[in-house]
C-alpha cells in the first residue's frame, strides 16, 4: 500500500516510477482495515473516493474483557474497507497517473552500482535501475534490509465471518476491541455485510494448544465471553485464517542509505490495537515523496521521520503491554465505564500521522 501510494504521487508530479508488486492481483492481507482520519484525508488526495468502493462508517470503539464492555466515540472520522478492494483501487489509480505496474514479480535483491543508481533483481533474474528507490515490502524484509526479530514472537490471523443479524446489527458503526491472555484482538464490520475479525498472540500462548489456530479461536471465546457472544450463530467464510508471524512491534527504522526511502512497514511497526497502521503506510509514503521531490536526502529524512514517531509508538506499546496485563484485563472495562473519555484520549495521542507534524509534507492539493 505505502509503495503504490507513493508511486501515484510521484507520478501526478511527473517522476517516471516502476512499481513492483509481488502479487498478481490484489488480495486478502492480515490487517485490522481500520481507516483513521488521518487515512481518509491521505486516501482523498490520491483521488480514492472509499464510500464509493463500499467503505463502512466507523462511529464507535468498544473494549470488552471477560463479560463487561464499554463504548466511546471516536473523537476523529473514520471508516473500515477490505485491503483487497482498498488495494485494487490504488493499483488503478498508480495505472491511470501513468505508473508502470508490475504485478506478480518478487524482488529478490536491492544493492547500489558502481554508478551510483540502484539495481533491483527480480525473481527471474532481470534488473531495474533508477536513482531513487522507496522500500515498501511491508511486514516482509528483503535480504540484507532486515528488521530485528520480535522477541515476543506475535502471530496474527485474520478471518472473515457473516454474523448473525442480531449480531451485524449490534457491531453496526463499531470497530470492537477483545482482551485475553496473551494477546488481543478486533472485529468490526466491512462492506458487504461481513466482519472482519483479526487477533494477535504470542507464540508461547499459541503453543499451549499446540499451535492449533481453531482451538485458540474457542479459548479467546471461553476467556472473552463477549467475543463468544458476536461469534454465536457466525458464519465463516474463509477456510483458515490468513496468518502473518514475527511481527515487530515497536520497530522504527532508525537510517537508511542514500536515494533508498523507507517507508510503511518498513519505517514504523505500530501495535495493531490502536488501528494505525493502514494511516502510518499512507502518512510516511507521503513524507517521503515530500522529502524526495525537496532533494531532501534519505537518511535525513529517516532520522526525522523516526525522531516525528517516536513518542507515539513507544505510547502505543505502553498501551498494549497493559492491555495484555491480566490486572487490567479484569478492571479495565469497569473504569472506562466510569471514564470512557479515556478511550477517546488514548486514541489521539496514539494517532502517528496526527502527531509527526515536523515531517516535511505537501499538502493534498499539491500531491
Amino acid at each position: 500500500m505505502a509503495g503504490c501510494a507513493a508511486s501515484i504521487a510521484l507520478a501526478r508530479k511527473g517522476r517516471s516510477v516502476t512499481l513492483i508488486e509481488r502479487e498478481p492481483t490484489p488480495r486478502h492481507k492480515v490487517c485490522g482495515e481500520f481507516l483513521s482520519g488521518e487515512a481518509l484525508e491521505d486516501l482523498h488526495a490520491l483521488g480514492i473516493d472509499v464510500a464509493s468502493i463500499g467503505a463502512v462508517p466507523i462511529d464507535y470503539v468498544r473494549l470488552a474483557a471477560a463479560r463487561r464492555a464499554a463504548e466511546a466515540p471516536l473523537p476523529f472520522p473514520a471508516a473500515s474497507l477490505t485491503r483487497k478492494a482498498l488495494d485494487t483501487a490504488l493499483i488503478a489509480e498508480a495505472v491511470a497517473a501513468g505508473v508502470r505496474v508490475e504485478q506478480g514479480r518478487s524482488v529478490q535483491t536491492l544493492s547500489r552500482t558502481a554508478s551510483n543508481v540502484w539495481q533491483a533483481t527480480l525473481d527471474d533474474g532481470s534488473t531495474r535501475e533508477a536513482a531513487t528507490a522507496f522500500l515498501a515490502t511491508g511486514k516482509h524484509d528483503l535480504r540484507g534490509y532486515t528488521r530485528p526479530k520480535d522477541p515476543q514472537r506475535w502471530v496474527a490471523f485474520k478471518m472473515y465471518f457473516r454474523l448473525a443479524p442480531a449480531q451485524a446489527a449490534e457491531l453496526e458503526r463499531a470497530s470492537e476491541l477483545m482482551l485475553y491472555p496473551g494477546g488481543y484482538g478486533g472485529i468490526q464490520p466491512v462492506q458487504g455485510g461481513i466482519a472482519n475479525l483479526c487477533w494477535v498472540v504470542q507464540q508461547r500462548y499459541l503453543a499451549r494448544v499446540d499451535h492449533r489456530w481453531e482451538k485458540f479461536l474457542e479459548k479467546m471465546q471461553q476467556d472473552c465471553p463477549h467475543l463468544a457472544m458476536r461469534l454465536a450463530g457466525a458464519e465463516p467464510l474463509l477456510d483458515k485464517p490468513i496468518t502473518v508471524t514475527h511481527i515487530p512491534y515497536g520497530y522504527i527504522r532508525p537510517t537508511t542509505e542514500d536515494g533508498l526511502y523507507c517507508i510503511g512497514d518498513q519505517a514504523a511497526v505500530i501495535p495493531s490495537f490502536t488501528g494505525d497502521g493502514i494511516s502510518i503506510a499512507l502518512h510516511t509514503a507521503r513524507c517521503a515523496v515530500a522529502a524526495c521531490l525537496a532533494a531532501e536526502p534519505a537518511p535525513q529524512f529517516q532520522a526525522r521521520l523516526r525522531s516525528a514517531m517516536l513518542r507515539q509508538v513507544r505510547l502505543a506499546e505502553f498501551a498494549a503491554d497493559g492491555l495484555n496485563n491480566s490486572f487490567a484485563r479484569a478492571v479495565l472495562p469497569f473504569c472506562l465505564r466510569v471514564w470512557p473519555g479515556v478511550m477517546r484520549v488514548t486514541a489521539t495521542l496514539t494517532r502517528v500521522a496526527q502527531q509527526a507534524a515536523d515531517i516535511p509534507m505537501q499538502s493534498p492539493a499539491e500531491i
